[in-house]
């Protein structure tokens, strides 16, 4: 039998995202560790290994998703799969990588290849992706079906376009009266919504770029057939391999999640650490709550949609996974982080309101206050003395620094002269 040090003579230092060559070794690498006959915990230990090469530990995950598809499909789970991802100047990573395109990934077609090697010949299970065009300027969507064209595969991609779509009279999208009202939640909610009335039986939740590989999804899918209604990816989990690009936000951003974790308590005290990975999988009772009244179009739906998991009674599992962050493309670059942060403090704010679930009304009243982008530029350039150095898990909890602490170093940071 091969071992796993043979399996490692294939693996390689480098491992690029953006090349679909490196994604195809790892799902081999998999394929070998499958064939090797490692176990669940081997292969655990295997991606916790940080002295092993990046490629090897992913494709440790990959291995446990294989596995644990086939348990689900052992114990009689037989359901279809939609994948839904928003696209806003995706233009670039959904084409390859070449010299008038240096930050290509070829996004699409390395999904369908990561799909097709995990359910493209198994179980019967059908499957699916939604790319949906979030009102981008620049027409994601047309690129989007013109890379589907070339792929074998291209007739499993759905493309739709929120603009055609909304304002809408009646249903989920009711309450958006404009694509450029849209931030990310608006396309996710359409993609959702119309993979409903195909008769699909699971939606995840992923992004345009290669920072995740879908053929992990069978870690979701085994969970949700053993009973979880929602499935999130939870990169914080120490048994997940990340590597995330933090220097996109300035030092403050303690005081930013601060502020989060005190306004969405509910999720953050049940364990829910990580609410934005784009690695979540919503079976239909939980998007049922979800669709029946969004309250937010914007980057925070994921905290809206977990509370209405939470408001309707249903459970919510988490796994770890693999992450590489998708730097140079990210939305949260182009449209402005602070942008982002904006739409996610406020949006969460919308959410739990809407969604009757118990929150720091004071803390809110803050974000409806001072959260908007501007007033988050200063913010996030320094740092409150009782936020200095804390211990991460302590993030939120209002004897650390109270909503009216944090208001009156708000206004400080605002009135010192630049």
């Amino acid at each position: 039998m091969t071992t796993l040090e043979q399996i490692l003579n294939d693996s390689r230092p480098e491992y690029d995202i953006a090349s679909p060559v490196d994604h195809q070794r790892v799902r081999s690498l998999a394929d070998a560790m499958i064939e090797a006959g490692l176990s669940v915990d081997e292969l655990v230990a295997v991606g916790n290994d940080t002295a092993r090469n990046l490629d090897v530990r992913v494709a440790a995950k990959l291995a446990q998703s294989k596995l644990a598809l086939e348990q689900a499909l052992a114990s009689g789970w037989a359901g279809s799969v939609a994948v839904v991802m928003a696209m806003w100047g995706e233009q670039r990573r959904l084409r390859p990588a070449g010299g008038d395109n240096p930050t290509g990934e070829d996004a699409l077609h390395v999904k369908l290849d990561q799909l097709d090697w995990l359910l493209g010949g198994g179980g019967g299970i059908d499957w699916r992706i939604y790319a949906v065009d979030d009102g981008d300027p620049d027409d994601s969507a047309a690129v989007a079906e013109e890379r589907a064209a070339l792929h074998r595969h291209g007739g499993r991609v759905h493309v739709l376009r929120l603009a055609q779509v909304v304002p809408a009279e009646s249903g989920p999208l009711a309450g958006l009266a404009h694509p450029d009202d849209s931030r990310k939640g608006g396309a996710i909610v359409y993609g959702a919504a119309t993979a409903m009335h195909d008769g699909m039986d699971a939606v995840i939740i992923t992004d345009a770029d290669n920072s995740v590989d879908l053929a992990q999804i069978g870690l979701l899918v085994g969970r949700h057939a053993a009973g979880a209604d929602v499935v999130i990816g939870d990169r914080k989990n120490p048994d997940s391999v990340l590597v995330k690009a933090e220097a996109r936000w300035g030092p403050g951003i303690v005081a930013l999640r601060h502020m989060q974790r005190m306004v969405g308590h509910e999720l953050f005290d049940r364990g829910i650490s990580d609410t934005q990975a784009a690695f979540k999988l919503y079976g239909r009772a939980a998007l049922d709550a979800i669709l029946a009244a969004p309250s937010t179009f914007g980057f925070s739906f994921d905290s809206d949609w977990l509370y209405a998991t939470i408001a309707d009674g249903l459970t919510i599992a988490s796994v770890p996974f693999a992450f590489i962050d998708s730097f140079a493309e990210s939305a949260s670059i182009a449209q402005g982080p602070m942008t982002t942060w904006e739409s996610l403090l406020q949006g969460l704010v919308a959410a739990a309101r809407a969604r009757g679930v118990a929150h720091n009304e004071e803390m809110a009243a803050v974000v409806d206050d001072l959260a908007d982008a501007a007033t988050l530029e200063h913010v996030v350039q320094a740092v409150p003395d009782q936020l200095a150095g804390i211990d991460p898990s302590r993030l939120g909890d209002p004897a650390v620094m109270s909503p009216s602490e944090m208001r009156s170093w708000i206004e400080s940071v605002l009135s010192t002269p630049a």
